[in-house]
């Protein structure tokens, strides 16, 4: 699939990787469609880029399926939005529980279930979805944004399959930690044992590659990261006792004090 000239909707475009992924598709010759929650932040992107702008709360249903039918005839979706869900579960109200899940799985899900059927009679298109490792290893206080990655790469992969021979495609693409952007760039934290980070460029040309040659899954991290990665999935209580030993519990402790001052 052909990002030049290709109609994608962008989802998250106000936070995180949002603006450089809007960036890296503007300068391939994407035509964008923005979305986000707040028209002040929007803006701004629209007459940046040319793109068109849909207000949207990814929280609510009926906001998910009115995007969908806004935005469409994409040939291209990137479900980057989610929201960083740090804490214990025993903090969480069922009502945050609810939205981390909307935001961070259900909604994605709904619009490729969406957009999906419209790329399929087209006979092209590509449906990619930004993930997280953190969907393949489990990490302290991280409980509600771990099983919703987990649960989005099960859906992507899947998806990817039940769509095979249509011309559709699907990829997800799962960054590690990511400099200067997200809580380790707000809080200054250090990343638990040191591990590198990658920059936002990066994880922008992983989702090209994943797009461009339907690539299934691409996970953008230091080797050493996506060997630990691996390691994790297979060996969990093992890996349990190395972030320990590496100090990941102080680093999680700051960064979800960082978020509760911010709400």
């Amino acid at each position: 699939m052909h990002i030049a000239g290709a109609t994608v909707l962008l989802t998250g475009v106000t936070g995180g990787i949002g603006s450089a992924l809007a960036a890296g598709l503007s300068d391939r010759g994407a035509r964008l469609i923005l979305t986000g929650r707040r028209r002040e932040a929007l803006e701004p992107l629209a007459e940046q880029y040319g793109a068109r702008t849909v207000l949207a709360d990814l929280a609510d249903p009926d906001d998910v399926r009115r995007l969908a039918e806004e935005a469409a005839g994409t040939d291209i979706l990137v479900a980057n939005a989610a929201l960083p869900s740090s804490g214990d579960v025993l903090d969480y109200t069922p009502e945050q529980i609810d939205r981390a899940f909307a935001v961070n799985l259900r909604a994605p899900a709904v619009l490729a279930r969406l957009l999906a059927p419209g790329m399929v009679a087209a006979g092209r298109g590509h449906v990619c979805f930004v993930g997280s490792l953190s969907g393949m290893a489990a990490t302290k206080s991280s409980t509600m944004y771990n099983a919703s990655k987990f649960g989005l790469r099960g859906f992507s992969l899947a998806f990817r399959q039940d769509l095979h021979g249509t011309g559709v495609g699907v990829s997800i693409v799962q960054p590690g930690f990511v400099r200067d952007l997200g809580m380790f760039a707000k809080t200054g934290s250090p990343t638990p044992g040191g591990v590198r980070t990658v920059s936002p460029d990066r994880v922008v040309r992983g989702v090209a590659r994943a797009i461009e040659r339907d690539v299934a899954e691409l996970n953008v991290a230091p080797l050493e990261l996506r060997l630990l990665t691996k390691v994790a999935s297979q060996f969990p209580g093992f890996a349990e006792r190395v972030q320990r030993l590496a100090g990941a519990d102080r680093t999680v402790d700051t960064i979800v004090a960082a978020q509760r001052a911010s709400r």
